[in-house]
Parts: C-alpha cells; structure tokens; sequence
C-alpha cells in the first residue's frame, strides 16, 4: 500500500502432501481421482481398536524439506491429537504436531529486485499431520456429500514467520518455496489435485509500530493468484475499516473468486480451543544423527545452487536461467539437449520460445510433452546447418509435439528440406530481380530494408524453400555487381 500510513503483516501456513504411495498411519492408496470412499479403512476412519503406523517414506521427505530449509531438526519426535468436530473428519480429531514440530527456525530467501538485496523470511515451523476428509457439495440437492479418501494423506505443514510485507511478496515466498519442494521430488505441488494448499494471515499496523494488530485468517485459496488478490483485499478492507475507527475482528476468512472479496467464515480458533493432547497411540522416538545425515548426503541440487551454475558454465543471462531452472524438469530437459548440440545459447533460446510456448499451451509439464531431447537437438542442428528453415522447423516441431515423431523423417515427408543448390536458386533470384527493379534501384540507394522484401519474393517464388541466408547474400552480391 502506496503512501499509506500502516504496514502489512503477511504470514503464510502452507500445506504439501508428500508424494508417498500410502497415506501416512496406514497402506490405503493415495491416487488421485479414485471413486468416493474406495481409498479407506478402519485406521483412516478412526474406528475403535485401530493403532496408526507412522510412514517411513513420508518422515524421510519431511526431513528432506526441512534441511533444503535450512530448519533446526528436533532430536524427539512426538505427535499430538489436534480435537475438533467437523464432518469429513471421522474420528473427531487430527494427528499433528503441536508443541514439538518436527523442524523449526528455518528460512527462505526470496531474490530481490534489480539493485535490491534479498528478502529473508524466516520458517517458524515444519511439522507432519493428516489430512481430513472433503465435503461435496451439489448447489441442486439440499445435503451435502462427503468423501474420506482424502482423510490420512501425509501433509507437511509449513508456517512463515509474520516477515511478509505484500500481497506480491507473499506471491514470491509461494512461488520460491514450491521450486523448492518440486526440486527436492517429495511433493507434485499440484493445487489443482489439493497436493499444494495455502492459508494466509494477515494484520495491519501504523508504521514504527512493534506490536502486532489484529489477525485474520484467509482460507479457499486455490492458487497463488488467489493469494495475492485475497491479501491486496484484505489489506484495502483492513484500512478502511482502521480509518473508520472499526475494530479488526480476529476471524477465519473465506475467499470467494467470483466477486473478488472475502467474507466472514467462523471466529478464529485458538491453540486451547483444540484441546491438544500427546498422541497417546504413537510412541515417541528419537532422530538418529545417521538418518539425517544419510538424507542430507541424498539432496539434489537445489534452485539457488542450478541458477549460478548455468550462469558460470553456459555464460547465459541471469533471467534466461531463471526461466529454464523455474521448472526442474525444465532445466533437466535443457541439460539434455546439450548432450547432442553444444551451444547454450541457441538452445536456450529454443526451450524458453516453443518448447515453453508448448508447455503454456497444453498446461502440461515437460515429461507429458510428445518431445525428446535428441529430438530437439536434431532439429536445432537442421536449422543451423540450412537444411530447413526457422519458420519450417516450428511446423517441424509442432508435429513432433503431437506425435513424438523424428524431426528428420518429418522433414522429409513433408518436403520441408531448404534449396540451397547455388544453381537453382540463381534462376529464381534472376527472376525476381527482373519482376522487382524498383526495390533493386532502393538497395542501390541504400534503403537495406529493400533487400529483405527481395528475399521474401524468392522465398514465395520457392514456396519457402530456399535458404533465406544464402539467397540474401546472393541477391546482394548480383545487384551490387
């Protein structure tokens, strides 16, 4: 907010469901899509009797994260029941972490604007529970439905420090920490599928002010979009009502995306109100020193550490890397590439126009894309060495997408090889000298310009065919003499 007189303050609770082919205290499926209600058992529906059984895969990919984090890991583990009634919550309460996460005091850094420093937010928190349940709800019947397959997914809950101070800050923070995680493997960070949730709090304050205001909680916020236009609302609701002499009433918030506004939910819980407890049916443990050890000798290459490695060893711009490192199989498929064609720059260009213009198109990530990395590099080589033309290659390219085809058999199928036969095209270019004296006698007088529309007319002549660079060259050699 512009020459305003209070500050934001933005915290950020974000919730990832780990990539573990079962949930998190028993050996139901976690598939995406399944019929209602298939993907249950009497663990995950909280009947009498059942004794949970903690993920060895999920625990792993929580430590994971932590360490990427930078987080402090605590040396015991313990969970907590978190008590609460709610419909698609079957036991009446959730295994958490309340008083002892399983990381803490962690930080991300958000790369500043040209000429700016970093911003550092800090992680007040890492910690395991389950997910709940979903209800269903059909505007045409009076009932509601509710489907349990949801309910025991292993999330890793991730709570920001109050360090945000934008709505478009809060959008970086989202948008740094899910490379972070699709780097690490342990998460598809799908929102779409719920692999990837955000709840933001928010409060003003006069600026120089220490103390905290007061905090409301926004909640149905299905994208990062959603999040920064929720927060700018917020923040412009807030103020008004500051300047109003209102009082800021400490609420749980929803976001409707329709009218662009959000609107009251329910009074916002406190830690007491869940009546946390020692999860008395989960033992506590202890972390060994080896088991981090083991994961952090594990750990991919993280996007800070790509970044500057591109810019060092293939001499790219900064911000041509961040677009080929923004996705990690992105910048795996790019690597690829320069195992068959050697020079960065072209293919680079080449991945951040048509294979990210494909990519936008389908709303598809790379591995779904029709296209192989030798493929690319044989049609980046046909290009170079004259054999098709720029324009050709990307009517090349759109038929590989689609059929996963070799750019060369596609080449020659179609007739898209360039002339490049001095011979003929002298005919061609003898030709459209003779029917275009007029822009002939403009390249004589120096109009340079001239001598691309005299290019473009073999071109036509030659229905796209000829090699544009020799018949440039060889059109000015002929008028010049």
């Amino acid at each position: 907010m512009k020459n305003s007189k209070y500050e934001t303050v933005i915290g950020l609770e974000v919730h990832v469901q780990l990539d573990t082919n079962t949930k998190i205290f028993c050996s139901c499926g976690t598939g995406f899509g399944a019929p209602p209600n298939s993907l249950v058992c009497p663990v995950c529906l909280g009947l009498p009797g059942v004794l949970p059984v903690l993920n060895k895969k999920a625990f792993k990919y929580a430590i994971k994260v932590a360490i990427a984090l930078g987080c402090d890991i605590q040396k015991k583990v313990k969970f907590d029941r978190k008590n609460y009634y709610y419909p698609d919550l079957p036991k009446n309460y959730q295994i958490s972490q309340y008083d002892m996460p399983l990381a803490y005091n962690g930080k991300v850094s958000l790369p500043g604007a040209k000429g700016e420093d970093a911003r550092v937010i800090g992680i007040t928190r890492a910690h395991l529970e389950e997910d709940a349940g979903k209800l269903l709800h059909d505007a045409g019947e009076a009932c509601s439905y509710v489907d349990l397959n949801r309910t025991g997914m292993p999330l890793l809950e991730i709570v920001s420090e109050p360090d945000i101070r934008t709505p478009q800050e809060a959008h970086k923070f989202l948008t740094v920490l899910k490379q972070i995680i699709e780097y690490l493997e342990v998460s598809d960070c799908n929102m779409e599928e719920g692999s990837l949730r955000c709840d933001a709090n928010i409060s003003l304050r006069k600026k120089g002010e220490k103390k905290l205001g007061v905090k409301v909680e926004i909640k149905n916020l299905n994208s990062f979009r959603a999040v920064r236009d929720a927060l700018h609302f917020e923040e412009v609701r807030q103020e008004e009502m500051l300047e109003d002499g209102a009082d800021i009433v400490q609420e749980t918030r929803l976001w409707n995306e329709v009218n662009k506004k959000t609107l009251s939910m329910r009074s916002k819980e406190e830690a007491q109100d869940y009546r946390y407890f020692p999860e008395p049916d989960l033992v506590p443990f202890e972390i060994h020193t080896g088991i981090k050890e083991e994961i952090a000798k594990d750990m991919p290459e993280l996007p800070d550490e790509k970044t500057k490695r591109f810019i060092v060893k293939y001499a790219l711009s900064r911000k041509d890397v961040e677009l080929l490192v923004a996705e990690k199989s992105v910048a795996d498929f790019f690597e690829q590439v320069m195992k068959y064609f050697k020079n960065p720059a072209i293919v680079c260009n080449w991945v951040k126009g048509e294979v990210l213009r494909h990519l936008k198109e389908k709303n598809v990530r790379m591995g779904a894309l029709n296209l192989t990395p030798k493929n690319l590099a044989n049609l980046i080589e046909m290009v170079e060495d004259g054999t098709i033309s720029g324009l050709s290659a990307k009517e090349v390219l759109d038929i590989c997408v689609s059929t996963g085809r070799d750019p060369r058999a596609i080449v020659d199928e179609k007739g898209f090889r360039q002339v490049s036969d001095k011979g003929e095209l002298a005919a061609v270019i003898g030709k459209v000298i003779k029917d275009n004296q007029q822009s002939v006698n403009d390249y004589k007088n120096g109009k340079t310009n001239a001598l691309g529309f005299l290019v473009g007319q073999v071109m036509k002549a030659t229905k796209g065919k000829a090699n544009p660079k020799l018949s440039g060259e060889m059109l000015s050699k002929v008028i010049r003499g």
